[in-house]
């Protein structure tokens, strides 16, 4: 008895203390950045993904049920992941526990775990607990929460920028529905910011704001599909810009938004405010994840169509992300010989040259023989005949009886007769 008193105990405490953080987490909302206030809180507010989320999509659909398993859900910075998560819990009207990948420990999710069943089991309320980058978790980690999962103590929500089907225990994804965020398009990014530069309680709407269109396409192409940092930039911009003076808002703007107040002075955002407030562009890319694969795709695939500007333009992406020259050289190489081929024989050793070129300069420099050698194959006539000769005999060895030398082939260095 002593034993099950204390687990009760323990059990209340983390729930009294999760009351108290989200209590303290509402106080503090006014204080926190922009694009978390304005997080979406019903699914009518979600922008993007209507691919999952569209009317009569599976995920709609069981979360309007409140039938939903476990998710795992992959995506880029910005796509909706957290917001996803907590409009789930919203909706089905559970306990919301969120766990960070990197900093949380055993011992707290074993807690976590426990009180999500004894919630369940004397109050018959869900649990969610969502779990950020749930990729930093090792396999012990993951697997404390197998048998709560099978169970249906609690509903696990793992949100990852990697693929999940290399990062995340297979016991976990197997019980899982798991769905893949998209980027969000520069105009659902349009859309997010009027929103927020119309919504008074949570967004800017108490700012008289008018906001040139150059100056909201930029911020919204230039964020590259992250929401966060388009509504972060956004805030900064208007923060730190001072209103006009003796200028007061007109009514007329480009959305047709009706200020808070007519009479306040205006807040011209142009398109020099938005350049300051975003500065850098910030390439999405991950050197071991699927940016890494579908970059050098592309890259490859445009130099296979000629395409010698979009090959070029991917080139200097990876380059400005980190890429490894080296792999960029090798990747060069193989093209070269498999898709360039017979049609240009230069073109193998120019690329060899581009490798030992790279090897001896480094970095900067190395990308000037890197685009050089993009530039050629772009350029040469292509032809993969070898290289399909090749693969036919691979797949008539493999699919065939192995046919035997023949004679007239043999290496004859002896002579097969003794009389010969």
């Amino acid at each position: 008895m002593r034993g099950g008193g204390h687990r009760r105990n323990v059990i209340e405490m983390h729930d009294l203390f999760a009351k108290s953080e989200a209590e303290n987490l509402e106080r503090v909302s006014a204080a926190a950045p922009l694009a978390t206030r304005m997080r979406p809180r019903t699914l009518e507010e979600f922008v993007g993904q209507e691919h999952i989320l569209g009317p009569g999509k599976l995920l709609r659909r069981a979360i309007e049920a409140d039938r939903l398993p476990s998710l795992i859900i992959s995506g880029p910075p910005g796509s909706g992941k957290t917001t996803l998560a907590h409009v789930v819990a919203e909706m089905t009207h559970s306990e919301f526990i969120r766990l960070s990948g990197v900093e949380s420990n055993v011992a707290e999710m074993r807690k976590v775990v426990a009180a999500a069943a004894n919630r369940l089991r004397t109050s018959g309320r869900k649990t969610i607990v969502f779990i950020d980058e749930i990729h930093h978790f090792n396999k012990a980690q993951q697997d404390i929460l197998l048998p709560d999962v099978e169970s249906g103590n609690l509903r696990l929500i793992g949100a990852t920028t990697y693929n999940p089907y290399f990062y995340v225990n297979s016991a976990l994804v197997s019980r899982s529905l798991v769905f893949r965020l998209e980027p969000l398009t520069v105009e659902q990014l349009e859309l997010l910011i009027d929103r927020a530069l119309a919504d008074a309680e949570r967004g800017l709407g108490k700012y008289n704001v008018k906001m040139d269109a150059d100056a909201r396409r930029h911020l919204a192409k230039l964020s590259d599909g992250d929401a966060r940092k388009c509504l972060n930039a956004l805030e900064v911009g208007v923060l730190t810009t001072p209103p006009m003076a003796g200028a007061t808002y007109s009514g007329r703007d480009a959305r047709k938004r009706v200020p808070p107040t007519a009479a306040a002075p205006i807040l011209h955002f142009t398109l020099q405010v938005a350049e300051e407030s975003i500065q850098s562009k910030a390439v999405v890319y991950d050197k071991k994840g699927d940016a890494h694969y579908d970059t050098i795709s592309a890259f490859i695939k445009s130099m296979r169509a000629s395409d010698e500007k979009g090959a070029i333009y991917w080139l200097a992406k990876m380059l400005h992300a980190g890429e490894d020259f080296r792999f960029i050289a090798r990747r060069i190489v193989i093209f070269a010989s498999e898709d360039v081929g017979l049609a240009d024989p230069q073109a193998l050793p120019l690329a060899i040259a581009t490798q030992h070129a790279v090897e001896f300069v480094g970095m900067p420099e190395a990308r000037i023989p890197l685009a050089h050698a993009t530039a050629y194959m772009c350029r040469a006539k292509k032809s993969r005949e070898a290289y399909e000769s090749l693969a036919a005999a691979s797949e008539e060895i493999e699919s065939e009886h192995t046919a035997p030398v023949p004679e007239y082939l043999k290496n004859k260095h002896f002579p097969v007769n003794p009389e010969d």
